[in-house]
């Protein structure tokens, strides 16, 4: 590990050792957050797992519905029906930290209306009726599986982030400043044999005379 360029002296020496002691507080810090943030992007992944079975496997269901209503149905009758007017939905989003991460919620507005059939029931199939509702029921999930998966996003971005500059902290910056510390002590002893001896021949020079 290469030493600072700095001089040395006692001065030096302190300023180091401050900053060293700052580098060994800021690490820790670093990696409590980097154990946390694991922590909270394992939960979110383990939400986001379960959000997405549960859509796939309701919109699977409802795909092979839509599926057989066009095998029963004509083309005309479907658009037809489809081109109803469905219900209203309003999404907002704001921000709230995790652990320093602005992370996005989304909150729906859902009329009463999601979840009831736009049309009548004449030319339609009980397929199709089925497949709508599912559709309709499913819209709350998929927005909150939105909101997980970014978060799950913004978190590993995080936790990289903070990995790195863990990593920068114990392996490079902390052993640098311990060996340019320990370099400067050796230097400031080795000075001060080097003064001891000189005041000794000096010594030993007046004592002579």
């Amino acid at each position: 590990m290469a030493i600072m360029q700095v001089k040395p002296t006692r001065m030096e020496l302190q300023n180091l050792k401050k900053r060293l002691k700052v580098a060994t507080r800021g690490h820790k810090l670093m990696k409590d957050k980097r154990d946390e943030l694991v922590r909270r992007f394992m939960k979110y992944i383990r939400k986001n797992k379960e959000l997405r079975e549960s859509v796939e496997a309701v919109m699977g269901t409802a795909m092979k519905r839509f599926v057989y209503a066009r095998a029963k149905m004509s083309p005309y009758d479907i658009e037809e029906a489809l081109s109803y007017p469905s219900a209203n939905a309003k999404i907002t989003t704001h921000i709230r930290s995790e652990l320093s991460v602005s992370v996005p919620v989304f909150e729906a507005t859902l009329s009463d209306a999601v979840g009831l059939i736009p049309y009548g029931f004449a030319n339609t199939s009980f397929e199709l009726d089925s497949a709508i509702i599912e559709f309709s029921q499913l819209l709350p999930k998929l927005i909150e599986l939105a909101e997980v998966e970014k978060t799950c996003n913004l978190l590993a971005n995080e936790i990289e982030k903070t990995r790195r500059r863990v990593n920068a902290l114990e392996y490079v910056m902390i052993p640098q400043l311990e060996e340019t510390i320990r370099a400067i002590k050796m230097k400031l002893d080795e000075n001060e044999r080097g003064n001891l001896t000189r005041l000794m021949k000096t010594k030993e020079m007046l004592n002579n005379k």
